[in-house]
């Protein structure tokens, strides 16, 4: 007998991986650690990961391992800081398991990995949840609570849920650097943003000024871009609008007539006129002008003249008709009133024509005291009265359908208003083109690299960057107005007011001035730009240490939004690019492909999904957020129903572990990604398949009389057919995860996982070990070692991406056994096992097609082809009965000679090597209905079959493939032929003789 001998146990390295000791899973070294850890039935996550954080509770009270002399220094990473308004959503957990992958395969491969965490305090969308919370639960709005009140309820807040996205992180398994957590308003990272506001105002890059911004009137604030939605309308529909009682509607444009100043009398005695086109008549109040195309035929003959004056239909005063190549002729009557104070095209139009905008509305959305017949009004009332004013001076000429798009506010779902309002805006041109020099020049690697043409979409036409908000909640802007003695204004910007006042000191020549704080807070943005530098300690000089990251991971949609403004700042900033490798992923859907909404009840929580929930527990967590103001009264309604239609019977315990492999199953760099909560199910059940085995694996080396960690090195050992198969699956699979962490095509490395430890160790090669370790023959030893191998090799490959069963299972096998896998790449026998596969799954099918089972007592007969089949198949004759679950097999070589005598039930073929025919039991009648639907089923087959010959003869026959195909490339079409040709022939045979 021939056992596998024990040798000291060695750092495998081969082509493939480079892995030192597993520090990052817990196991023990004991040689009975079997006996001291019982591996329960079956797979429970909960266990699983509750015994996984006692573990590391007690690993963090042991002294730290020591370097190890694979260590290649620190590998940097930045978690995309979660908002504090709730709890962590499927997107963020597809951000964290990515990265935590990263940095576990980081560090099996010896690095140290300095991963950062923190959460953002999201100006615009912690305010709005806050003023929904406190309205629901005190009946006030902020401004009857008054500013420092409702920051302390918002600081609760921030306490509260920061802490439930920090536990729903440790929960995901993520191996951050928690001693390095952050929240973007703290103490280190406001004096960070108060610096660099500093530092870019004292350059002249920020200023203030007037200028046109999305402006919401329910928030009373401007908004980035990226917090605006724009609903596109294609027919007249009517919309709930924040502050009115009525819906308002949309989608119909309106002509009007602006009467020409002294132009001609028409011979039907009405006044010459400009009829123009606007989907927006409530701002005809703000109109300055009236543009056209200059080369419009209708208006040709307005051209060449001095000025042409047009009468404001509710102002004492005329505007001029202007001629801008910009204006569209095919929009509406080729003629657009000008409205710069509320619109962004006008803006720029008056801006190149020299004429002075006038505002409509105030900051709440209602029509100013100067325009006293409509004073007052909601900016959507008016609109009807100003239509109706219109009807009634003759001036309305149509109203019809027309499509459009329409700005809302993400937030407020309020209607954006464009203002022009004084703000700070930061010049962004030469930063821009910085930050695209990077790409240009090689040093910046964006992946998926379809990307860098949005990169430089966005950076070549980059403008002034609005980063001031007028909100409660964020980085107080550090800008303080002086006015001196003569009632002068001026700005300064600094860290304090101490500060303040000494610059405005100096800026003024004495003391004689006023000192004032700007009330208005900073964009979210802005201080998320300084991320890379801020967390790492700057504007201190250590920051070097820390700096920069070794690569930057995140969503696709906010590629500008965020990282290329952490692009702009780092560089201008520090001097150095923070990141050189963007990684980004795709948005998470669900599994019809539809983003996630309120609206569809199709938001899922991670923790859902670990943990399971019943309908009803989904429905009242739908309430809870009703009541606490996340979500309002009218979304609950739709949110049930949407819920109630997605998941019916509630949602199933999957475990974080099959939560994160099915997210890492997807391919991340994907536009969209479709997360099905029933994968994720069907992924616990393949994590039960490998507990399984390695149950089997325990309890045959228990009846062997021996313990797995005896088994240090398969080095030296004359494994047979099917163990060095197994171990070359492994290599393969080994190679593709290796490969998949270079890449990032993760997806792969799943994928190749999962037919390993499914198809090939399972279902296959585990199967065929059974009988020699019942019979504990001497072949015994050597599955149960090669098992082993496959167990604890494919287990910490399988680490990264299911840290708790690997941990939990890593326990039972030595690690780093000793195994020269590329000593097992034999692409021959692979090719050879594969086919007796392929002929196995065959024959199960036809048995399941049939209902055929072992009481039926089916006997196989196999018929090679020639034989070399035939030598192939006697090899594999012990295996292929195990594998089709038959009482015995038969091998005959089909030739001219050969009668088919036996009465066969059932018949096909199975690829190149043979075809088959099965026999059963009395038991099993075999009618004629199932024998039409055998021939039915092999019909299709030879058709299939035939069509396949005809497609690889076609190539062969061309004269273009003949010569440029290579020798290699025409032997295997030319053997694919000799193989179709026998498949079908021996088909046909076996038809002839059933």
């Amino acid at each position: 007998m021939q056992i596998i001998k024990n040798c000291s146990s060695k750092l495998l390295r081969h082509k493939y991986l480079c892995l030192p000791r597993v520090y990052a899973l817990y196991y023990s070294t004991l040689k009975d650690a079997a006996k001291e850890l019982p591996l329960a039935a079956g797979y429970q996550p909960r266990p699983v990961e509750n015994a996984y954080w006692e573990r590391e509770e007690r690993q963090a009270n042991l002294p730290k391992a020591s370097a190890s002399s694979c260590k290649r220094g620190t590998y940097r990473m930045l978690l995309p800081p979660p908002n504090v308004t709730g709890n962590l959503h499927l997107g963020h957990a597809l951000m964290a398991t990515v990265q935590d992958v990263i940095a576990r395969q980081r560090e099996q491969l010896g690095y140290q990995v300095d991963w950062v965490p923190g959460t953002d305090h999201a100006g615009i969308a912690t305010q709005v949840v806050v003023e929904r919370t406190i309205a629901a639960s005190q009946a006030k709005t902020r401004q009857e609570l008054g500013r420092s009140a409702f920051l302390d309820e918002v600081w609760r807040w921030k306490a509260e849920k920061g802490a439930g996205i920090v536990q729903d992180l440790r929960q995901l398994g993520c191996k951050l650097n928690w001693q390095r957590e952050y929240f973007t308003m703290d103490e280190q990272q406001a004096h960070a943003v108060n610096v660099a506001f500093e530092r870019l105002f004292d350059e002249g890059l920020i200023q203030r000024r007037n200028s046109l911004v999305n402006w919401s009137t329910t928030l009373r604030s401007a908004i980035s871009d990226i917090e605006v939605d724009v609903v596109d309308i294609k027919e007249p529909v009517e919309m709930a609008v924040p502050g009115y009682e009525h819906n308002v509607l949309f989608g119909r444009i309106y002509d009007f007539a602006y009467r020409v100043v002294d132009g001609e009398t028409l011979p039907d005695g009405s006044v010459e006129e400009i009829v123009v086109s606007t989907t927006r008549p409530e701002t005809i109040l703000g109109d300055v002008a009236v543009a056209v195309h200059p080369l419009d035929p209708r208006y040709a003959k307005y051209r060449n003249l001095d000025q042409v004056n047009l009468k404001h239909p509710f102002r004492d005063d005329t505007i001029p008709l202007v001629f801008d190549i910009s204006v569209d002729q095919e929009f509406g009557t080729g003629a657009v009133k000008i409205t710069p104070a509320h619109d962004k095209f006008d803006f720029e139009l008056a801006n190149r024509h020299k004429l002075q905008p006038r505002q409509v509305f105030n900051e709440t959305g209602h029509v100013l005291e100067s325009y006293s017949e409509f004073k007052g009004i909601p900016r959507f009332e008016a609109r009807e009265i100003i239509v109706n004013r219109l009807e009634e001076l003759d001036l309305l000429r149509q109203v019809r359908s027309h499509t459009m798009q329409l700005p809302i506010c993400s937030r407020s779902k309020d209607v954006i208003e464009y203002m022009i309002l004084p703000q700070w805006f930061l010049k962004c041109k030469d930063l821009a083109k910085d930050a695209l020099s990077e790409l240009h020049s090689g040093r910046l690697q964006i992946l998926p690299p379809s990307f860098e043409t949005e990169w430089e979409r966005w950076l070549q036409d980059s403008r002034d960057w609005c980063i001031s908000r007028q909100l409660w909640w964020g980085h107080q802007v550090p800008a303080y107005e002086v006015i001196d003695s003569q009632g002068k204004s001026q700005w300064v910007a600094a860290v304090s007011e101490k500060a303040a006042r000494q610059k405005a000191k100096q800026l003024v020549g004495s003391e004689e001035f006023t000192l004032k704080r700007d009330p208005d807070v900073l964009d979210t943005w802005f201080s998320s730009s300084l991320l890379p530098f801020s967390t790492a300690g700057w504007p201190e000089e250590s920051y070097k240490e820390r700096y920069p990251l070794d690569i930057m991971q995140t969503g696709h949609d906010i590629i500008f939004f965020w990282v290329a403004r952490m692009m702009m700042m780092g560089l201008k900033l520090t001097g150095e690019a923070p990141f050189q490798r963007i990684l980004l992923n795709g948005i998470v859907c669900d599994a019809h492909g539809r983003k996630m909404s309120k609206s569809l009840g199709n938001i899922v929580a991670p923790q859902q999904v670990v943990q399971g929930a019943s309908l009803e527990s989904l429905k009242t967590g739908l309430e809870q957020s009703c009541e606490a103001g996340i979500i309002k009264p009218a979304e609950l309604k739709t949110s049930t129903a949407g819920m109630t239609k997605m998941f019916p019977n509630g949602i199933q315990e999957c475990g974080t572990d099959a939560l994160r492999f099915t997210l890492m199953s997807h391919n991340i760099k994907s536009h969209f990604i479709s997360f099905d909560v029933n994968a994720c199910y069907t992924n616990k059940l393949f994590l039960n398949k490998i507990w399984q085995a390695m149950r089997f694996t325990l309890g045959s080396a228990k009846g062997l009389g021996i313990s797995l960690h005896q088994f240090e090195t398969l080095e030296g050992v004359s494994l047979g057919i099917w163990d060095r198969w197994i171990i070359g699956r492994l290599a393969e699979t080994l190679s593709v995860c290796s490969q998949s962490y270079g890449n990032y095509n993760f997806h792969l490395a799943t994928a190749a996982l999962k037919t390993f430890f499914y198809q090939n160790l399972c279902d296959t090669y585990l199967e065929t070990t059974k009988t020699a370790i019942a019979n504990r023959t001497a072949d015994a030893y050597i599955h149960v070692g090669t098992l082993t191998a496959c167990l604890s090799w494919g287990l910490q490959a399988m680490a990264p991406y299911t840290p708790f069963v690997a941990s939990e299972l890593l326990q039972h096998v030595p690690l780093n056994m000793e195994l020269k896998l590329s000593d097992y790449k034999d692409e021959q026998l692979a090719e050879e096992v594969n086919e007796i596969v392929s002929i196995c799954q065959n024959v199960r099918q036809i048995k399941s097609r049939n209902e055929i089972s072992k009481r039926h007592q089916p006997h196989l007969s196999l018929f090679a082809q020639n034989t070399d089949s035939e030598g192939v198949l006697r090899r594999h004759l012990p295996q292929i009965k195990v594998l089709t679950r038959c009482e015995d097999v038969e091998l005959e070589l089909l030739d001219e000679s050969s009668k088919l005598t036996k009465q066969l039930s059932f018949f096909s073929t199975a690829g190149a090597l043979c075809s088959f025919g099965l026999r059963v039991s009395d038991g099993l009648a075999v009618t004629a209905e199932k024998r039409d639907e055998m021939q039915l089923a092999n019909t299709k087959k030879l058709k299939k079959l035939v069509t396949e010959l005809q497609r690889y003869r076609m190539r062969l026959d061309n004269e273009a493939f003949q010569l440029m195909a290579d020798k290699n490339v025409k032997t295997h079409f030319e053997n694919k032929v000799k193989e179709l040709e026998a498949e079908i022939s021996s088909l046909t045979r076996l038809a002839v003789s059933s």
